[in-house]
């Protein structure tokens, strides 16, 4: 099993990426697989509305100018996949949004690719905005009858430094609880 993890967030190291790799602890301690790909500052645009992979139905964008396709294919090898972002004025970074609107129209439109992979959204955030984030990200998911597992809270952790996250306690603790259900939940898929 495998699961590969989006960073969205520009800073490689940064508070987004420490939840991320809380969640992978977890999911690693169970024996699945994990990676994490940071796309977060590199050079992946939106949709360009072309409708060209409904047309092509060949499980990739027709747009061959970024990376996009890449992290489409690490999409469907992977059982499941966490989507992370910092809240960027109540929302999820530009370059997770590109990856979400192009990968989720992919999918859709090539017979629901997603369907029945196990997906998450991990957010974080200096004080507001957060849940509208994961919201975001959850829509993709659900629209491609993806599973997301529960945790004991929303799946964010609040900080603004570099570094605060990790004094969060209850953050914390949500991002191990999201990684034990989601690796709970993996094994049970298989």
């Amino acid at each position: 099993m495998e699961v590969v993890a989006f960073n969205g967030s520009p800073r490689r190291k940064g508070n987004t990426s420490m939840l991320i790799n809380v969640v992978l602890d977890e999911l690693k301690k169970e024996g699945i697989a994990t990676e994490l790909v940071q796309i977060g500052g590199t050079p992946i645009h939106g949709c360009r509305a072309c409708y060209k992979c409904l047309t092509n139905q060949d499980q990739r964008c027709s747009q061959n100018d970024d990376a996009l396709n890449k992290y489409l294919g690490m999409m469907l090898d992977a059982d499941g996949f966490i989507l992370g972002s910092p809240t960027y004025h109540g929302d999820i970074t530009p370059e997770l949004k590109a990856l979400i609107d192009r990968a989720g129209l992919v999918s859709k439109v090539n017979g629901t690719l997603f369907k029945r992979k196990v997906g998450a959204a991990v957010v974080a955030v200096r004080r507001a905005g957060s849940v509208h984030a994961i919201g975001s990200i959850y829509h993709m998911m659900l629209m491609n009858e993806m599973i997301i597992p529960g945790s004991s809270y929303w799946n964010m952790g609040i900080g603004y430094s570099n570094g605060d996250v990790e004094k969060d306690e209850e953050g914390i603790g949500t991002m191990k609880t999201l990684g034990q259900n989601m690796a709970w939940l993996l094994k049970k898929l298989k």
